[in-house]
């Protein structure tokens, strides 16, 4: 059984593996979207009315209360930042706006140096503080605002993820936005097959397959989403210590993980950290983690050992 359907700007599909047919398709799908709603209304910055949209409106620098699901991706995004040394920052938001990436239209000129650094000013997730009991968060910068866009995604596939558990379902495949997570095995009983896109803004290819055995699978790369400018690429992942668009040339990095959260911002950490940072950290924490990079001859890609068992025919690895 397979249903899909739309939420956070962009897809959501889920394949369940049901032999016996003992699911209703519009009860689960009704479940689904529930929880994918119940997610927006918390998190999404596109929503007015959403907790983290008043958290952000809210000058304030007094602890605010928050729902569970607000604060188990807000622990997880400040972990990942302190672990990553601030590459991962979920406060970004001004400096993406600035650079036309955010909601606004895009400029055509490059900021100033003086923009940058401004807008610098205005962003910084030491600035944020999480408290467990009562789960409450504050800012002790009042214009600060925060953007969970890279890791929502993959919290939301996790929870859905909780409710197929909850069913006693043993082989499905979540998939939001890119980022999947699997449990049990296809329809052949065989384990789940994703496909990793060739980083190339021209085509859409397969450069790799991995195996997921009850794992999650994110994605980042910057290889859609940029603008040139006398030549120069830039690219909308912005490095959050410098303010500037990365200048690496790593244009993807997928991670495997237990948790499609966990995955989701730790793949845009090591994207910003580069091929060299980004890989040293990947390799330290044991996370499983492809690495592609462009040359003159293509692409170079990195493997860490964690992720050598998941990778399926293509290209060798470094």
């Amino acid at each position: 059984m397979t249903y899909a359907g739309k939420t956070m700007g962009t897809t959501y599909s889920v394949t369940i593996v049901d032999p016996l047919s003992s699911l209703s398709r519009e009860t689960t799908l009704a479940a689904t979207d529930q929880i994918l709603d119940r997610i927006n209304l918390s998190m999404s910055t596109y929503r007015p009315d959403s907790e983290l949209s008043k958290f952000n409106q809210n000058q304030t620098t007094q602890w605010v209360p928050i729902s569970a699901d607000l604060y188990e991706v807000m622990k997880e995004a400040l972990r990942v930042s302190r672990l990553s040394g601030g590459a991962f920052d979920i406060s970004v938001a001004p400096l993406v706006d600035l650079w036309g990436f955010g909601p606004s239209s895009r400029e055509d000129t490059i900021p100033s140096d003086a923009d940058v650094q401004a807008r610098l000013k205005l962003t910084g997730y030491t600035h944020l503080y999480l408290q467990e009991n009562p789960r409450a968060m504050r800012k002790d910068l009042p214009s600060l605002s925060v953007d969970l866009s890279a890791i929502a995604k993959g919290y939301a596939v996790d929870q859905v993820v909780s409710y197929l558990d909850s069913l006693n379902l043993s082989d499905y495949l979540v998939e939001i936005g890119g980022e999947l997570r699997a449990k049990g095995n296809n329809a052949q009983g065989h384990p789940w097959n994703v496909a990793i896109e060739q980083p190339n803004s021209k085509v859409r290819t397969v450069h790799r397959v991995v195996h997921l055995e009850n794992q999650a699978v994110a994605t980042s790369g910057d290889y859609r989403n940029f603008f040139e400018r006398g030549g120069v690429k830039f690219s909308h992942t912005i490095n959050p210590n410098t303010g500037r668009p990365i200048t690496h040339n790593l244009t993807s990095v997928t991670v495997i993980a237990e948790s499609c959260m966990k995955a989701d911002a730790l793949a845009t950490a090591f994207l910003v950290l580069g091929p060299e940072a980004g890989y040293a950290l990947a390799r330290r924490e044991q996370v499983a983690s492809l690495f592609i990079s462009t040359n003159d001859d293509g692409y170079l890609e990195r493997a860490t050992p964690a992720i050598q068992a998941h990778l399926g025919t293509g290209k060798e690895t470094a």
